[in-house]
């Protein structure tokens, strides 16, 4: 049978990385194994589920690449296939309505916690008889449940390695809140069945709800999946990654700048390892690479430093018109013009972690901050050298021809004066008259991003303040 995996998101939220990394997690499977990844939208959590999200999954998955096969699935579509197994279960006795109210079930729910035991409801409504169960329908609201078998349930974990579950702990497992309205586990049986998908490969969050699950899969005659449960990813101090440490959805990684080939690579990594010490890998080297079997069953942390470094390198590995058309958005308040667009990027190519950094690293190029005029002075300098210093400075880059004003030809001119009036005294006064700011890329680097006229009244801004000092 051909291999078929399948992301089945809530569109509850925005999609978080997590549920990214199982996505890519089972595409690189899909893909290794000539398969099909598929996509299922699990939405019939009528109170939970927002329509608004469902876009926010597609561009997510749209952004990082992760194309699927096949038409998009929404679980909400096909409630009249769930019915239809219902019945089935139901006329097979396998399944049965339970009568209970919700008011029984909390106050045995809470008893069992106060004699601290896993709830669990072992219904005595399994054993009515069906003309009695119509009868009750008519007057009284009823959950549908499966007969749970006890007895021990083992499967391998393609992950964990061998699981086992003792189904006596589990009570007689609820499947629909009636035939129209499925629940979770009977749901995702039904729906994963219908698409034929061989390999569930999830977060270990979901490892609880597998033993229903496959109670469930034998009670129809389907076939198993084979299962594999990953680890979940944590923030630096060990605990469940959530909002508080900063970004986690796809869609926040997007706005920030990050390049969806870098994030991939980042996820790929976190809970799994490759042969050796090799960390950037391109998505072809990633699909010939991957194994389920190097999945660390511990959690893997979510490192944001990491993320950066990769996110860096790939940045500068762009050419600088490539990396224009990714900055332009952030610097789209100043009406950059394509040329300084792609000077800029050359300039920053190297110090850019994530493309909405340039607007703070850049922004002096397209506004001058303000600064106080003792800035200019390099260490001990009086107010009168810094100025003797830039009107020589001033004199030099006006005497360049506008149209050969740039990096080699002001390194050419200045660098003589530097080395004999002091570099220090000549290069500092120059790079914060240009920036106004005490770091900042070279004076030579500014100078040919400004051009000469955007220079010159920038150095006669400073001896300004310093005759106003």
């Amino acid at each position: 049978m051909k291999v078929r995996t399948r992301i089945a998101p809530s569109p509850t939220g925005h999609m978080h990385v997590g549920t990214a990394r199982t996505a890519f997690f089972n595409y690189l499977f899909a893909k290794q194994n000539h398969g099909e990844f598929l996509l299922r939208i699990e939405d019939t959590d009528i109170e939970r589920s927002k329509k608004e999200y469902e876009p926010d999954i597609l561009n997510g998955l749209k952004w990082l690449g992760l194309n699927w096969e096949g038409e998009l699935v929404r679980q909400s579509e096909k409630v009249s296939i769930h019915t239809n197994y219902l019945k089935k279960l139901l006329e097979s006795k396998k399944a049965f309505y339970c009568f209970h109210t919700t008011e029984e079930l909390e106050e045995e729910q809470k008893n069992q916690a106060l004699e601290k035991i896993s709830f669990k409801h072992e219904c005595e409504h399994k054993n009515i008889s069906s003309e009695e169960a119509t009868n009750k329908l008519k007057t009284n609201n009823a959950i549908i449940r499966l007969k749970t078998p006890y007895k021990k349930i083992i499967f391998k974990d393609l992950v964990k390695g061998e699981v086992e579950f003792d189904t006596s702990l589990l009570g007689d497992i609820s499947l629909a809140k009636n035939l129209d309205t499925p629940l979770y586990n009977f749901a995702v049986v039904v729906d994963d069945h219908e698409s034929e998908i061989t390999h569930i490969i999830r977060g270990e969050d979901h490892l609880s709800n597998t033993p229903k699950q496959i109670l469930i899969i034998e009670a129809l005659g389907f076939n198993q999946p084979e299962y594999a449960h990953l680890p979940l990813i944590l923030a630096t101090d060990r605990s469940k990654l959530s909002k508080r440490h900063g970004a986690v959805s796809v869609n926040d990684f997007t706005k920030l700048g990050y390049l969806p080939e870098a994030m991939l690579n980042f996820l790929a990594l976190i809970g799994w390892h490759p042969k050796d010490e090799k960390e950037i890998f391109n998505i072809e080297e990633l699909i010939k690479e991957f194994d389920l079997t190097r999945v660390q069953k511990a959690g893997g942390i979510f490192d944001i430093e990491k993320l950066n470094s990769i996110n860096n390198q790939y940045i500068k590995n762009m050419v600088p018109a490539e990396i224009a058309k990714f900055i332009a958005p952030y610097l789209d308040m100043y009406n950059p013009t394509e040329a300084q667009l792609i000077k800029v990027a050359h300039l920053f190519r190297e110090r850019l972690n994530i493309f909405s950094e340039v607007k703070e690293l850049a922004g002096f190029i397209f506004a001058l901050p303000i600064y106080e005029a003792s800035l200019l002075s390099w260490k001990e300098s009086s107010k009168e050298k810094t100025k003797e210093k830039l009107e020589v400075v001033l004199n030099v880059l006006e005497s360049i021809p506008e149209d050969s004003f740039d990096i080699d030809s002001t390194t050419t001119e200045l660098m003589p004066k530097a080395n004999e009036l002091g570099r220090g005294e000549v290069l500092w006064p120059l790079r914060v008259a240009l920036s106004g700011m005490a770091k900042s890329p070279s004076p030579f680097e500014i100078l040919d991003v400004l051009g000469k006229k955007e220079s010159i009244n920038r150095i006669k801004k400073a001896l300004g303040k310093l005759n106003e000092a």
